[in-house]
């Protein structure tokens, strides 16, 4: 039996998701126009989707391991960096914006990574659920701002407000996770 075979339906659809941030990249990278960011647009969608339905089939099957505890959130991180990144190379988000929220992904993947080290288990916050809709959106929204049949300009702000929507949530929620953790923290 190969490790497919092995593999429970939520971290089957977690894997496709990361199997969809290389299609993502080569729609971004090697095509432009409004077809190639429509497209584009649709997969990351697909693939931003999958990310709730994998984990409401986890939780409401008990299907929950320790493999889809550690790769949901790195899938969820590698498809929103990739993303994030085109959008700065294509120009349609600041750099710094991106960089700080960046920033906070990689520091609370890290605190969460030595917390699981000490045995302690840091979940998922509203106001960390809440952050990552409001980006996978704004992403979404700034990727397909391009469609003729789409009022482009209004999409486009409204994807640049939800995007420093996100950074504000990003930062607060990054902040409550410290909070959370500052025992641990000042054991160390």
């Amino acid at each position: 039996m190969n490790v497919w075979q092995k593999m429970n339906l939520a971290n089957k659809i977690t894997m496709v998701r990361f199997m969809l941030v290389p299609v993502f990249i080569l729609l971004v990278t090697l095509f432009e126009g409004w077809g190639a960011d429509l497209t584009a647009g649709l997969v990351f969608v697909v693939a931003a989707c999958t990310d709730f339905i994998d984990g409401h089939i986890a939780r409401s099957r008990g299907l929950v391991t320790t493999f889809g505890k550690f790769m949901d959130p790195l899938v969820d991180k590698i498809l929103v960096t990739a993303a994030m990144v085109a959008l700065v190379a294509l120009g349609r988000t600041p750099a710094w914006v991106v960089v700080l929220i960046l920033a906070r992904e990689f520091a609370i993947t890290g605190l969460r990574t030595v917390a699981v080290s000490e045995g302690v288990v840091i979940a998922a916050s509203p106001l960390g659920k809440l952050k990552t809709t409001c980006q996978m959106v704004a992403i979404a929204l700034l990727l397909v701002y391009t469609w003729p049949v789409l009022p482009n300009t209004l999409v486009y702000v409204l994807g640049q407000i939800l995007m420093y929507a996100a950074l504000v949530l990003t930062l607060l929620s990054g902040w409550d996770y410290l909070k959370g953790c500052k025992q641990m923290l000042s054991d160390m």
